[in-house]
């Protein structure tokens, strides 16, 4: 006799027999037990990268923007680089959650929690960039369209206007998303815990009881939100796009843009989960809640978006050659082949020739292998976004104010910080609230428990 496990097969997501009690205990330990060495090690790091790239935030606020690399025929440089990098980390984590919700993906239950709160913490990275970038950081309530008796508006044709509203928007639906699904699982919590983890998870838990009628409203909600939630990682990514492809320079001024952009958003955010992913069960032991099967599943994607994004790259180059504008033209041959190549090359390399390794299943299904290769995706990606902005204004139309853009201490620094703050967010949260969703995956392993058919 065996078990009819078409579920199973499906869903490795527990050991097969697991009861509610044990899926409760390895869901809660990163937050209940002391944190383990590996976690220590970790924050260590990512806390040093935090501090380093606080004192060079300092060094911007007391010198001013002087301190970056910018000059005056490149002025836009790696403030709007890694704002646009962090952005797009941003999109992979409500796509995962509400649009495989939507879908009834099943395989999304171990990964979606996680990839909602890095989406909450790349967006907030990336908030950072274009208010230093403004050189008048304590200046930024006035990007706010409020009324005022002067009325001073802001200038409603600028797209960088139209990010503040995308991006606060999603934000706001992302954080409520995010928040609403950890109703139940904060829940949980409170009734294992006791003293002053009790009262605050008492407030947390909103006054959540597992009625009946709690959670016919919650799964409304929740699937409000994802149908909200959708859209906007498609806009959002969109009207970040706006910010170059409403502009007269050549190399940015292409209407593929915004679904370029958005192809972009949704590969870099899958690379980064799945980097964060790989380390993270390594880290808890949660290999059998996080299994090769959804690390699998992420590859796919990658490869269907790495190939999106290369063939946007082709049609770039043909609709210069196309267009016959030379200006066009040239910054496309200054790109492959000028002083920024390797950048481009790099760009290329890491995005559209190592993804497709992924065609092979063993490539597929080996761990140190994939590590590499995501974390290539992310390199990748950010240098896509300095190619763009760099190479494009570096050489403009009047050979006479040509220049090189190179990023000082300070530039660097900033981008290491926005790394460090990022993973220290990521390291907090998984020490505080639990990073799998409880009730999801006790539905998923209820249909996984095994049903007694025979088979003939």
């Amino acid at each position: 006799m065996s078990f009819d496990s078409t579920y199973t097969r499906e869903l490795p997501l527990v050991p097969e027999r697991s009861s509610f009690k044990e899926i409760d205990d390895v869901i809660f330990r990163p937050v209940e037990e002391a944190p383990t060495r590996k976690w220590f090690i970790a924050i260590t790091i990512s806390s040093l990268a935090l501090m380093i790239g606080a004192v060079a935030l300092a060094n911007t606020f007391y010198f001013g923007i002087g301190t970056w690399g910018n000059n005056s025929t490149v002025g836009w440089g790696f403030g709007i680089v890694n704002f646009v990098f962090w952005i797009g980390i941003g999109h992979a984590g409500t796509l995962i959650s509400a649009i495989l919700y939507l879908f009834r993906q099943r395989w999304r239950t171990g990964i979606a929690r996680f990839a909602e709160a890095m989406t909450i913490f790349a967006v907030i990275t990336a908030g950072i960039f274009p208010v230093i970038h403004t050189g008048r950081p304590w200046l930024a309530a006035y990007l706010i369209p409020y009324p005022n008796q002067n009325s001073i508006w802001v200038n409603f044709n600028s797209p960088l206007l139209w990010d503040v509203f995308a991006v606060s928007t999603y934000f706001t639906i992302s954080f409520v998303f995010w928040s609403v699904g950890l109703i139940p699982d904060i829940a949980a919590m409170r009734d294992r815990a006791s003293g002053i983890k009790k009262r605050i998870y008492t407030v947390l838990s909103l006054g959540w009881r597992n009625s009946n009628r709690h959670w016919q409203h919650y799964e409304r909600a929740y699937l409000i939100l994802a149908g909200l939630s959708t859209p906007l990682v498609l806009s959002v990514h969109t009207i970040v796009s706006f910010d170059f492809a409403v502009a007269i320079l050549p190399g940015w001024h292409t209407t593929i843009f915004p679904p370029y952009f958005v192809a972009g958003a949704i590969f870099s955010g899958f690379g980064m989960v799945a980097t964060v992913l790989i380390i993270l069960r390594k880290v808890y032991d949660m290999e059998h809640i996080i299994t090769l099967d959804h690390l699998e599943k992420m590859c796919k994607i990658l490869l269907a978006t790495g190939s999106m994004v290369g063939y946007a790259y082709c049609m770039e180059f043909f609709m210069a050659w196309y267009s016959g504008y030379i200006f066009e033209q040239f910054v496309f041959i200054n790109r492959a082949f000028g002083p920024y190549a390797w950048a481009y090359w790099t760009m290329f390399s890491c995005n559209v020739i190592f993804p497709q390794l992924f065609w092979f299943k063993k490539i597929r299904r080996n761990i140190p292998i994939m590590m590499l290769l995501v974390i290539l995706v992310n390199v990748g990606m950010w240098f896509e976004r300095f190619v763009i902005v760099v190479t494009s204004l570096h050489r403009d139309f009047l050979p006479s104010s040509w220049a090189m853009f190179y990023p000082t201490w300070t530039d660097l620094a900033l981008l290491l910080g926005s790394f460090g703050f990022f993973f220290t967010c990521v390291l907090l949260f998984v020490k505080v609230l639990p990073s799998i969703s409880l009730a999801e995956l006790k539905a998923v392993t209820e249909n996984a428990q095994p049903t007694h058919k025979h088979h003939h």
